[in-house]
């Protein structure tokens, strides 16, 4: 590019723009685009060049930008551009106002990191990447959880950092081939509680993948945690079923009621309760039976098993936790629907029978870990215990998320006693 700005180029112009041999629709555009972007509606620029197609595309690209074009030594207005007798091509570019630039009424879709989120981002933003300049006219696709306060929690952002960072891989995280023989009653209680974690993690799957579609991709974070969250789960699927399967060649039962139950979780549209009916109670509850089972592992295998889904799940109930902090503080009402929750859930449930008797009975057969009456005893003691756990451990995230210290009593109660 030359000329300056007391008019030396030709004709006085202020700016000249030399492609030289650059064809205009091989880069020749951007050193031209690059020019104006520095000059004013109204304000011209010399354009020229030695490819004998630029006087097409020169004229066709100012078309559609705004912008007129004419000659050099043509009559001023619109005209072709053209060459000078035995020399390169030349044509003035006068720019267009800004109203006719194709991006004069685009808008930054918000700010790239956490601090530029909006609280409604427009919903013909799409997906476009936050912090975008955004063109309009593009169909706006049907994000419904478009509200920062609907999905946000100001933890995301550290949370999906921490779970992209601690993903494990099944084939070597786990000592598969560790050498251990267990008797078969303690074989076949594993095999018994792996199929009911199975059944319990496919739930906690479909869950966060179905609410992550739903999410405006203007809260990124949310979503990507939503998808690492839905990977951690079809991973335990496979480590679960896996250990199930390593030395017996059949899974568990699965009883009507449990499924029921899981059943009731898939039917919740609303972001909050969700999180809240999963994360907040049901995997926080999972955080105490995954404990319970490293704890009373009987081989290294499930107790691998079991540690690595515990980290996971912890990372899960931390954003739900986070998350309804976040609304609660932004929504008053959220208290009262949260309760709403689980008394519905609680009367869906109230015929159904429970958690799997055959569940129950393989975690006394784990934790005794033999068949004299007094381990068979002590196996019970230890069960009721993590069911205590497990109670004591909801009311504290209720309490968290402003309940009283009786309501959370009372709605802990009424959580479902398939724990998920």
């Amino acid at each position: 590019m030359s000329g300056g700005p007391d008019g030396d180029g030709p004709h006085g112009l202020r700016t000249v723009c030399d492609l030289a041999d650059l064809p205009f629709d091989q880069g020749g555009h951007l050193l031209v685009r690059r020019a104006l972007t520095g000059l004013g509606p109204g304000r011209e620029l010399a354009v020229t060049g030695r490819d004998p197609a630029l006087t097409v595309h020169l004229a066709a690209w100012c078309r559609g930008q705004g912008h007129q074009v004419r000659p050099v030594d043509g009559p001023d207005g619109c005209g072709a551009p053209g060459r000078a007798p035995g020399g390169p091509v030349r044509a003035v570019v006068r720019r267009g106002p800004d109203g006719l630039d194709r991006w004069a009424r685009a808008a930054r879709a918000g700010g790239p990191s956490p601090d530029g989120i909006v609280a409604s981002p427009d919903p013909g933003w799409g997906l476009a990447a936050r912090g975008a300049l955004v063109e309009e006219g593009a169909p706006a696709p049907g994000f419904d959880l478009a509200e920062r306060d609907l999905v946000w929690a100001d933890l995301a952002p550290r949370l999906y950092a921490h779970a992209a960072a601690a993903q494990w891989d099944p084939a070597t995280a786990v000592p598969w081939d560790a050498p251990f023989d267990l008797p078969p009653a303690i074989e076949e209680a594993v095999v018994q509680v792996m199929t009911y974690l199975v059944e319990n993690e496919q739930a906690a799957l479909v869950v966060p993948a179905r609410l992550l579609t739903r999410v405006h991709p203007h809260f990124r974070e949310v979503v990507q945690l939503l998808a690492v969250q839905a990977a951690d789960e079809a991973r335990h699927v496979e480590v679960f079923t896996r250990r199930a399967l390593l030395r017996r060649p059949a899974m568990g039962t699965s009883s009507a009621g449990g499924r029921a139950s899981l059943a009731s979780l898939l039917t919740e549209p609303d972001f909050a309760l969700a999180s809240f009916l999963l994360s907040v109670l049901g995997e926080g509850s999972f955080l105490n039976l995954l404990a319970f089972l490293d704890h009373h592992a009987p081989d290294p295998v499930t107790r691998a098993v079991a540690r690595l889904a515990h980290q996971d799940e912890a990372r899960h109930v931390a954003f739900g936790v986070a998350h309804l902090e976040h609304r609660a503080s932004a929504d008053p009402g959220l208290r009262g629907r949260l309760r709403g929750a689980v008394e519905r859930r609680h009367d869906v449930l109230r015929d159904t029978a429970g958690l799997n008797q055959d569940v129950l009975d393989a975690l006394v057969v784990l934790a005794a870990g033999s068949w004299e009456p007094a381990a068979v005893g002590r196996g019970h003691r230890r069960v009721q215990r993590l069911l205590a756990d497990m109670d004591q451990g909801r009311q504290r995230r209720l309490v968290r998320l402003g309940f009283p210290a009786d309501e959370a009593a009372e709605l802990s109660a009424l959580h479902t006693r398939n724990f998920m």
